[in-house]
């Protein structure tokens, strides 16, 4: 079986969560029989970056720009069993107009960033990768956001089968590590700067840290400005690539989770960054939406936190009650959240929405 992905990126971490989530679906999905072909505009802002040069079970097809890539994308196109265009590729439009001419397959739009593409539909600007009817010549939609998001892409946009693909980890890539000191901290923060994370990174690490003078905080992430309020006991780690995620989680006592306010809002949207700590064994405490208790029992498996006096407490916590609470977590990812769960679902969806019509697919999946 053929598959070729237009995405936003594979080769870069840097700034997304697109490209760990593929880089673990793509060796996931390889002992289904899938030959994978991802193409990738080079751009300077991730080739700057780039942690990744090739990827096993994949053909990635770095390009400077469309024309360049045009006729070996149709030819692709045309050898496909399926075409998966993504949000955020730069050329998702192009692609997806060469996937209604000329694939012979199945044609779906992977929407890894739902909460983002609805909230601009809402204000009436529509997201630059898909044209106002470009969805509804796709055979199906995957969103990354389930719960009331299903429905909402129905309506608004017209189209009939939505599915949810959510998050998940590559446990041989995520899991524990032994700690560092250059990472070592009581509460540690992993996330690219986001200006609507801000009020909840304020309240629920740079409060705490202002009120524990002696406690150790640190962040890693890219992107952050000059002016974020800093103080003596909290840290920062530049940009971290994926292979010292792993450390990172594991040198702290609990680890936060924040989410972005779009993503919050719509619910039924947990980052891929929640899954990795938890492989990586780590005690997380994370802001709280709609739906996190279908993928982590909290008070079990995950600690909730609305106020400042919430990470307080939680840091009070014993170790032996945040080991405990990691160890909970990284069972319920194994059982339920690997690549390899997401690869299988993948698969029976895509097989499914190939070989059956009308609503039953919907049953088989």
């Amino acid at each position: 079986m053929r598959m070729v992905i237009f995405g936003l990126t594979v080769t870069s971490s840097w700034g997304n969560g697109h490209a760990t989530l593929w880089r673990g679906l793509i060796g996931a999905l390889a002992p289904f029989g899938w030959s994978i072909s991802f193409f990738e505009r080079d751009t300077p802002y991730y080739a700057g970056a780039r942690d990744l040069d090739r990827l096993d079970a994949c053909n990635i097809i770095l390009y400077p720009d469309w024309e360049s890539i045009r006729h070996e994308a149709e030819a692709a196109i045309r050898q496909a069993d399926v075409v998966i265009v993504t949000s955020y590729c730069p050329d998702a439009v192009r692609a997806s107009r060469l996937a209604n001419e000329s694939c012979r397959g199945l044609k779906v739009f992977y929407d890894l960033d739902t909460p983002v593409t609805l909230a601009r539909i809402e204000q009436g600007d529509y997201p630059a990768y898909f044209e106002p009817d470009g969805l509804r010549d796709f055979d199906l939609i995957l969103s990354y956001t389930g719960g009331p998001a299903i429905d909402a892409l129905k309506r608004i946009l017209g189209v009939r089968y939505v599915l949810p693909l959510y998050g998940h980890v590559d446990p041989n890539r995520h899991r524990p590590a032994p700690p560092r000191s250059e990472f070592a901290g009581d509460l540690s923060y992993l996330g690219t700067y986001a200006e609507d994370r801000q009020a909840a990174v304020e309240r629920l690490l740079v409060a705490p840290a202002a009120q524990l003078p002696n406690r150790r905080f640190i962040i890693g992430g890219a992107q952050y400005p000059a002016d974020f309020p800093w103080s003596g006991n909290i840290f920062f780690v530049r940009h971290l690539p994926p292979a010292d995620h792993p450390a990172f989680f594991s040198s702290s006592r609990l680890t936060l989770n924040v989410t972005r306010e779009a993503m919050a809002r719509k619910g039924w949207c947990p980052s891929g960054r929640l899954f990795e700590a938890a492989a990586c064994g780590a005690a997380i405490i994370s802001d709280d939406w709609a739906g996190l208790d279908s993928f982590f029992t909290p008070g079990s498996e995950i600690l909730l936190a609305h106020t400042t006096g919430d990470v307080v407490a939680a840091l009070g916590l014993s170790d032996n009650e945040i080991e405990t609470l990691g160890r909970r977590a990284r069972e319920r990812v194994l059982d339920e959240h690997t690549s390899a769960h997401r690869a299988a679902e993948l698969d029976r969806i895509l097989n499914a929405a190939a070989s059956m019509a009308g609503g039953a697919m919907e049953e088989a999946v």
